[in-house]
């Protein structure tokens, strides 16, 4: 059951992939998707190639001020919707090479996305086609186990490969390049590492956006959760959990007016957002007595406590393979 185990750990927390859509008052996203990894966040799957397909929806009908207070999604109206669809083909590849005493690993992911994306438009009531978004690079991606822990860390980055137009309704790209280091760790409650408790903390650092002089502010995400696995790491079942802060404010260059928002000026200083979510996270195992062919993850996020940003739902399901499938016996 360890080769199970040690699988099972990229079904929890695979599902990297496409930029996080949500609108948010007079604020520019990150590109991190939130709700990405999971309960077992600051682990790295045993050494091998893995390919997954991550599915990814979000859904809100409020806004939240500064002040964590609902307005209105769309000009002159009470109230509105979004709606979110990304998809995702992911390669992960773990070696047996060792730096540092880690294993080193490579991840690619290439995404698509329909959904109005940028925030100050504020074009939520406006249908997008499906198109390829921006690409995910891991060029270097760290895990150490031992014992009673396990430990990544590693770099990654967003090329702006998606389509994007300033100030349009209709990106499904960010129009910039991202730059993501992050380190996590998973602990081990019980000698038998049934029980585990996960943070992994991203950091993204933003270029100029194209066609423009603004500059997104640095964001801060943790991902992570408490996870109980079961017949031998066979199923794994948990609480996820996601938070998101913007830690510095959007660089406008100049003053600049958006449909419904009025006149920004260079900076926002007073409008840095915040998020946090909670929900359930389950993996399952396909497998036969003697093979293992795939991990299916469900994750559901209740989003709250929201500023200056979207509230809503998040569900992402991530069908994940071993290549080759896994001898059991």
């Amino acid at each position: 059951m360890r080769h199970i185990k040690q699988t099972l750990t990229l079904g929890a927390v695979l599902a990297l992939a496409i930029l996080m859509a949500t609108p948010a008052q007079a604020q520019y996203n990150g590109s991190h998707t939130l709700g990405d990894f999971g309960v077992q966040s600051g682990s790295q799957p045993g050494p091998g190639l893995y390919a997954s397909i991550f599915c990814y929806r979000y859904n809100a009908d409020t806004l939240k001020d500064r002040n964590g207070d609902p307005v209105a999604l769309s000009p002159g109206a009470p109230g509105g919707s979004l709606g979110m669809n990304a998809y995702a083909p992911i390669l992960w590849y773990v070696s047996k090479v060792k730096i540092l005493g880690a294993n080193y690993g490579v991840m690619a992911v290439i995404p698509w996305a329909n959904g109005a994306l940028e925030a100050p438009a504020l074009g939520l009531n406006e249908p997008t086609g499906t198109r390829f978004a921006d690409l995910y690079i891991r060029p270097l991606d760290l895990g150490w186990h031992t014992k009673k822990a396990d430990f990544a860390a590693g770099f990654g980055f967003y090329a702006p490969s998606g389509h994007y137009v300033d100030g349009g309704s209709d990106n499904t790209g960010r129009g910039m390049w991202t730059s993501e280091p992050f380190a996590g760790a998973t602990l081990y409650l019980d000698a038998k590492k049934t029980v585990s408790l996960a943070t992994t903390a991203f950091w993204e650092l933003h270029g100029t956006k194209k066609d423009s002089d603004t500059t997104v502010g640095q964001i801060l995400t943790l991902e992570g959760g408490l996870a109980k696995s079961y017949l031998g790491g066979g199923l794994i079942v948990g609480a996820a959990y996601y938070a998101q802060w913007k830690v510095t404010a959007d660089n406008l260059g100049v003053a600049r007016t958006f449909p419904g928002v009025g006149t920004i000026g260079p900076a926002l200083d007073n409008s840095k957002h915040r998020v946090f979510a909670l929900g359930p996270d389950v993996t399952l195992p396909v497998a036969t007595k003697k093979k293992l062919y795939a991990l299916v993850n469900v994750r559901y996020f209740w989003e709250l406590g929201a500023r200056t940003k979207t509230e809503g739902q998040t569900l992402i399901i991530a069908a994940t393979f071993p290549i080759p499938s896994v001898k059991l016996q």
